[in-house]
């Protein structure tokens, strides 16, 4: 398959290099490969013949990047096949196993801290309640979610990448505050050291794909590199112990999911492609619609659409035919919806800003809110 896609602006039909994201990946990967012998080859570390030996560190880090693999193997087969979105669900799933088999067989926690209120509420004495299957449920959700928010988020020049940047170098910052508030803590200290060693070799390989992906974008990172970085934040969260904390630097992500769902669930049409339009007389991109018959609607379609156009959520126009004009339902649109048409590189830096503050939020909650609602917050 001919791997190029075409700048819609400014220069229409420009041949620009797809899914490049695979170059970002294989240098990832070996990265990796050449790093696996350092944490075990520290001084004073016993030989791996040794039963001392931490063979329940190197499965981690071997399955870990077996996941992440797997996942750049099936990103670039999306890119070939161009598979269909339910693949897209199935997939993660997939290429997750490891990672989640691995979480099961070296202990993996799953019990969830429960607030005081709730506590007083519902007559607990326990601040902890194992859910048990229910929590490899979640964190299997959390594979396929991560693997596929950063996706849909997705269609401006550096968005993808930059995305990925800020939510890499907030879990950068996540752990080495942990390893800094509980250095005597031997299991903690382990667990975030891990996650660095993932996510330390992608901040690096997505800055450089972010050079060359910046507008005016000279290549494309294609799905390839989406599912890459989503299974290395899911792989990170999921083995480092901190799952939960996360979701919360996918904010933005889980804003546009929920907003997104309407046309992603097929309540409301959903056309292939949800990028915004452009306006080449301003050298602006606006917000992109799709049409459709108020009356083809199913009846969770008809409270949906009356919903959006009460709360203007979503730019409406109705015509004397019968059509409806809707934006698509994303972030991306909600945002020039409200601001108004504005340049890509100008759009972009705003939606980076939005996923900066999302950051500085979940350390807020994280840590002054998780204070006031819990005993004791690690």
């Amino acid at each position: 398959r001919d791997l190029k896609g075409a700048l819609v602006r400014p220069v229409q039909g420009t041949p620009i290099p797809e899914a490049m994201g695979v170059v970002s990946c294989a240098l990832y990967l070996v990265c990796l490969f050449l790093f696996i012998p350092v944490p075990f080859a520290q001084p004073g570390t016993p030989a791996y013949g040794d039963p001392a030996f931490p063979h329940a560190d190197l499965a981690r880090l071997l399955c870990a990047l077996l996941s992440i693999c797997c996942m750049c193997f099936l990103g670039f087969a999306d890119n070939v096949l161009d598979l269909r979105w339910r693949d897209r669900l199935v997939l993660p799933l997939a290429a997750s196993l490891p990672v989640l088999m691995t979480y099961a067989a070296t202990g993996g926690v799953t019990f969830v801290k429960v607030p005081r209120a709730v506590m007083a509420a519902a007559g607990l004495s326990a601040s902890v309640v194992d859910i048990g299957p229910l929590y490899y449920v979640y964190i299997s959700l959390l594979a396929i979610f991560c693997t596929n928010a950063i996706n849909i988020l997705a269609g401006v020049n550096g968005l993808e990448v930059g995305q990925s940047v800020v939510i890499a170098l907030s879990i950068a910052a996540f752990n080495a505050v942990q390893l800094l508030r509980w250095p005597d803590d031997a299991v903690l200290v382990e667990n975030n050291l891990f996650s660095l060693y993932v996510i330390l070799p992608f901040i690096g390989c997505s800055l450089g794909l972010l050079y060359h992906n910046w507008y005016p974008s000279a290549v494309f990172v294609g799905d390839t590199y989406c599912y890459f970085a989503g299974m290395t934040f899911a792989v990170s969260g999921i083995l480092g112990h901190f799952s939960k904390t996360m979701l919360l630097f996918f904010l933005p992500q889980l804003v546009n999911f929920a907003y997104s769902l309407p046309q992603l669930a097929l309540v409301i049409p959903c056309p292939r492609h949800r990028m915004p339009g452009y306006l080449p007389d301003s050298d602006r991109l606006c917000i992109s619609t799709c049409e459709f018959r108020h009356a083809e609607l199913s009846l969770a379609g008809r409270a949906v659409y009356k919903a959006l156009a009460a709360t203007k959520l979503a730019h409406v126009v109705e015509r004397a035919d019968g059509r409806v004009s809707l934006s698509n339902l994303t972030l991306i649109n909600l945002v020039l919806y409200a601001c108004g048409p504005m340049h890509e590189r100008r759009l972009t830096v705003v939606l980076l800003v939005i996923q900066v503050a999302a950051s500085a939020l979940a350390f807020a909650i994280r840590y002054p809110l998780a204070a006031v609602l819990y005993d004791v917050v690690k």
